[in-house]
């Protein structure tokens, strides 16, 4: 059993949500990355998501953009960014780490590498946005050998015939989008991502996580209540931002925000009137 599904099969059975973070890995520099994943744990994630900063992020918004230029700016490159995840196994054997960027660096450094390193550095998930299932054979092979999970994406207009083929590639969980658009654009619509996840979940055993749009503790507590898993990135990401070069800031700001998220999808549903 891999470590995100042991992660999900203790969460059912406590009946918790799982929270999942997202940080981009060398956001505002390489050594914020490591207290800050320290950190999120510590504030109540049970998942983390690190993205690898890329020149060209399709999928993302300004926010997780200058996050990526930031990082870039410091060099950092998928192989550092699984340096940082080995170190950060030395400390915490628990907590999934999930990789989530774009296939272009990994094709730069070869799958069977990225594959070899990615394992020795206890990474648990991989997330590329832009890889097609249909052309996913080659690397799901190997990912399935070293026992990563491949984590897949649906949208609001993903057919019934693709979220089955996700449900039967994908592994640990599926990522649902809840906006149309990149991240942290728009405002969503509840009822729509609930009806949503009903369908997908008529398809699909898997766990199934929300992102994009997840702003605050309030919207967090009520994905909540129909979805296995809320992913919030911009939000913290932004953060990270506002606190420029104030290191000991940015990491209170990112843990305040995970702390009110994890208390609000703990708390006990107060009945109806």
């Amino acid at each position: 059993m891999s470590r995100l599904t042991a992660k999900f099969a203790a969460l059912k059975a406590a009946r918790r949500t799982a929270l999942i973070p997202f940080i981009t890995a060398g956001d505002p520099d390489p050594d914020f990355t490591l207290p800050a994943l320290r950190a999120l744990v510590e504030a109540g994630a049970d998942i983390i998501e690190i993205g690898v900063p890329f020149s060209d992020p399709m999928a993302d918004g300004p926010v997780i953009q200058r996050a990526s230029e930031r990082a870039l700016e410091h060099k950092m490159s998928l192989r550092r960014t699984l340096d940082l995840v080995k170190k950060f196994r030395e400390g915490d054997t628990d907590t999934p780490v999930v990789i989530m960027g774009y296939l272009n660096p990994i094709e730069a450094m070869g799958y069977a590498a990225f594959i070899e390193k990615a394992a020795t550095a206890g990474v648990d998930g991989v997330l590329t946005v832009d890889m097609p299932p249909e052309e996913s054979a080659e690397l799901l092979g190997l990912l399935k050998n070293a026992g990563i999970d491949p984590i897949f994406l649906l949208a609001p207009n993903s057919s019934e015939q693709r979220i089955r083929k996700m449900g039967q590639l994908g592994h640990g969980y599926l990522y649902y989008v809840a906006l149309k658009g990149v991240t942290g654009a728009g405002h969503l619509d509840l009822n729509d991502v609930e009806h949503k996840l009903a369908e997908i979940r008529s398809l699909t055993t898997l766990p199934l996580a929300v992102g994009f749009g997840v702003k605050n503790a309030t919207t967090a507590a009520a994905l909540g209540h129909f979805a296995e898993a809320v992913v919030v990135g911009s939000a913290l990401v932004s953060r990270i931002e506002a606190a420029g070069n104030d290191t000991a800031k940015a990491l209170a700001d990112i843990s305040e925000l995970i702390g009110s998220m994890r208390s609000a999808l703990d708390a006990p549903a107060v009945p109806a009137a």
